[in-house]
């Protein structure tokens, strides 16, 4: 009778569970694990970095072994990607979409907490290279979640870049180009079927770099400005972030789904630049990321959707050395390749000081000595007493 009781429950579980639609993303803040270097941290030293500055969501861009394994047992949650090179070959065969899926997913379940995978990133909006692949590997894969009985699991997405959209100024006048329309809607059709959200890769940085003899600096970088009004709706915009995003609503509404989630997959400020990318500063990417955390702990959404609370994933947790384009594309960081931080919001660096490294050192492991304790706890209270630099 009471294994009888115990099985019941377990499939009223499954069943409660099922009934929900899935979400990658179960905070506000997240933050991209980019790995284009060769100097940086291992993927069990960065899981005790991110857990230590308590960022639970994380996003991948391709599916490598050593950090699916790295995330093992951590309760880190993981969105991993399939790359844009693959699409082709999931999208013409669905046993290859199973097998990618078996192989990359349903073997790291349930220890490493794969909660979404990212089908291509920024596929469409600027070549037509993998546009015609998406759909089906989008399909292909989901429908190999489902067989397997993981879509109530993992969530099926794809981050868009702003060269999807025709106009995004005013907020209102915003649509889909029309050489993207024709692979957008069927992709927004099936999204809206299994739940999926809108994801937008969306830089204030890269918008103010193109337009710096319109757009305000601080307007970008949510510092205090006459901010811009949209004359369709009325409504106020005190940040470029809120306005991006809610151009991106008015695109989906023009096209059909004005009830579907965005979430920001990528957004950053470069620290350091090319000649002719003066705004990319170390004063300026410190800015920009201290003031993004303020601005999504209060938990709010934009002035077109105020009661959809705003979710981010910053880029990104390290400058990568091996990426190629202007140096900024290798400076968006919030940590050097070492750990440490590359400037101050409020996290510390895996090596800020000897102090600090042995104490999240062994926090991370769960013991701490009583005599190394009380030692270690005074260094690092003097450390931060002499900094003064507290962000949080």
């Amino acid at each position: 009778m009471k294994s009888f009781g115990v099985h019941l429950f377990f499939l009223l579980f499954l069943a409660a569970i099922a009934s929900v639609t899935v979400q990658a993303f179960t905070g506000t803040y997240g933050i991209n694990y980019g790995r284009i270097a060769n100097n940086i941290l291992s993927p069990d030293d960065v899981v005790t970095l991110l857990r230590a500055a308590k960022i639970k969501n994380v996003r991948i861009y391709d599916f490598d072994q050593s950090v699916l394994k790295a995330f093992s047992g951590t309760g880190l949650e993981l969105v991993v990607g399939l790359p844009n090179e693959n699409l082709r070959d999931v999208s013409a065969n669905a046993d290859h979409a199973m097998n990618w899926v078996k192989d990359n997913v349903l073997a790291y379940l349930p220890d490493t907490h794969i909660r979404g995978i990212a089908i291509g990133n920024e596929v469409l909006g600027s070549s037509d290279e993998f546009s015609g692949f998406l759909l089906g590997a989008v399909k292909n894969v989901y429908n190999a979640l489902d067989k397997l009985k993981l879509s109530h699991l993992v969530q099926i997405t794809t981050a868009h870049s702003q060269a999807v959209f025709a106009d995004s100024f005013p907020p209102s006048s915003c649509v889909f180009k029309d050489n993207v329309v024709q692979y957008m809607k069927p992709l927004l059709e099936f999204f809206s079927q299994i739940g999926s959200p809108f994801c937008l890769n969306a830089y204030p940085f890269l918008a103010y770099m193109s337009n710096k003899d319109q757009i305000d600096i601080n307007y970008a970088l949510f510092l205090p400005t006459k901010g811009a009004d949209d004359p369709k709706t009325k409504l106020h915009y005190d940040n470029l972030l809120d306005a991006q995003i809610d151009a991106a609503y008015a695109a989906l509404e023009d096209a059909g789904y004005g009830k579907m989630e965005v979430i920001v997959t990528e957004t950053g400020w470069a620290s350091h630049g090319d000649e002719n990318e003066a705004a990319a500063t170390t004063n300026n990417a410190r800015t920009y990321n201290y003031n993004l955390r303020k601005r999504l702990a209060k938990m709010k959404g934009t002035p077109l959707r105020p009661k959809s609370v705003l979710k981010v994933y910053v880029f990104a947790i390290f400058n990568e050395n091996l990426k190629p384009g202007p140096t900024s594309e290798r400076n968006f960081g919030l940590f050097k390749p070492d750990g440490s931080i590359s400037y101050d919001i409020g996290f510390h660096g895996f090596k800020s000081s000897s102090a600090d490294s042995s104490l999240l050192s062994l926090k991370v492991q769960g013991f701490l000595p009583p005599l190394t304790y009380i030692l270690t706890f005074c260094r690092s209270v003097s450390s931060i007493l002499r900094q003064n630099k507290a962000y949080l």
